[in-house]
């Protein structure tokens, strides 16, 4: 298939354009390198080093032979993106293109501008480009679990069955974003539905939860096709930021009592959920949504089984609560559906400590390019709430 993939420099993007190239079909992929600059302007940067995406598609072809076409433009500029596709022509269109950031979006008003226009006008200027030049191409729209929130009910995938005064109707879940990066993805949702509605377009929504890992098949195959590795609290994920705190000495930083639970599923998964939905195309018309998660935890959970796991290495490491900078329930119900992809195959990576042991040992071999003052949080939901001295202090490298 002729596969476009937005956000193809990206932490998913990089190794989903390797998986798809690797299978034979024909890639291209755009970006603009926001993550790139987002980083540089908080002076912070990958974990792991990463080539640049030339450097990694020549790398690449050299090991492959296989060839991987980029696009270097901004998906909110609609002629870019028109001339791109009407050139690429995909049957398959891999949507990472977004500001993926909760605490980017919460940072300032400046920032949070920023989220909704990078999202919502990017999206809405892909689904015009596809209603004009490939109106029969499947849109896959990397989406989040967050858009959910945390409902005192089961999380169902997508939609509810809802009877009311006597009635019956199959309606879109309710949604309970959770940050400002979260409203832009709901608005998405609700932009890509009403374009499969009324044009005819064809979509899947893979709603996922966190993602841990950095090592696929193929970026296994040689150093300089890394993958990024975010661990600051701009960018990173809870894990792992804990893995770093445990290789350095720093305490594992719980937000709060520690009882928010998500799903969670390795970098592997997604890639297999991925391909899952671009070999088995949504029908016309239709907007489907997947749950895209293996396993739920806590963030207390996750905690002790990164200590668990570090002891195991003679790493001695301590646990210890702060004040949460996020508005969000600490403690509350938590159950959500993931039963679509499993039924089209998809066979899950469980975490557990052996992998923990390898994200630790990819940590310890990149040590020396932790910035210790980028790991705090400083980004507040409520800035009113907490004062300055009541979050851990920064430490320089």
């Amino acid at each position: 298939m002729r596969i476009l993939i937005l956000g193809g420099d990206g932490y998913l993007g990089w190794p989903t354009a390797m998986r798809f190239s690797r299978s034979g079909h024909e890639v291209t992929v755009v970006d603009n390198f926001s993550r790139r600059r987002w980083h540089l302007d908080q002076s912070t940067d990958s974990l792991t080093p990463i080539y640049t995406l030339e450097d990694r598609i020549e790398v690449w072809k050299d090991l492959t032979g296989l060839e991987i076409t980029s696009r270097i433009g901004s998906i909110e500029d609609a002629e870019f993106l028109d001339e791109v596709v009407a050139e690429a022509l995909p049957e398959v269109i891999v949507h990472y293109g977004e500001q993926p950031s909760a605490p980017y979006s919460m940072r300032s008003r400046q920032t949070a501008v920023e989220t909704q226009q990078t999202n919502v006008i990017g999206t809405l200027n892909l689904l015009f480009s596809m209603q004009s030049f490939v109106p029969d191409a499947h849109l896959i729209k990397l989406g989040t679990m967050g858009e959910y929130g945390t409902p005192n009910i089961d999380i169902e995938e997508g939609y509810i069955e809802i009877e009311h005064n006597g009635r019956k109707d199959t309606l879109p879940f309710p949604k309970l974003p959770g940050s400002l990066y979260h409203c832009s993805k709901v608005h998405d949702s609700t932009n890509i539905h009403f374009a499969t509605r009324i044009w005819g377009l064809r979509a899947t929504d893979l709603n996922q939860g966190v993602v841990y890992g950095i090592e696929t098949d193929e970026t296994a195959l040689d150093p300089r096709l890394a993958t990024r590795f975010d661990y600051d609290e701009t960018f990173g994920t809870v894990l792992n930021r804990f893995c770093v705190q445990a290789v350095v000495g720093h305490p594992l930083t719980v937000y709060g009592s520690g009882g928010q639970t998500r799903g969670y599923l390795n970098i592997r998964d997604t890639l297999r959920c991925v391909e899952l939905a671009a070999e088995n195309p949504a029908d016309r018309g239709e907007f489907r949504v997947f749950n895209q998660f293996t396993e739920q935890f806590s963030v207390a959970e996750l905690a002790e089984l990164v200590k668990g796991s570090a002891a195991q290495l003679d790493m001695d490491v301590t646990i210890e609560s702060f004040p949460n900078p996020r508005v969000e329930l600490e403690q509350h119900y938590y159950n959500a559906s993931n039963q679509k992809l499993l039924d089209l195959g998809l066979e899950p990576h469980y975490l557990g400590e052996e992998l923990v042991h390898s994200v630790l040992d990819s940590v310890r071999q990149h040590r020396d390019r932790v910035v210790f003052r980028a790991i705090t949080p400083k980004t507040q939901w409520n800035p009113g709430e907490l004062e300055g001295g009541a979050l851990l202090a920064p430490r320089e490298t």
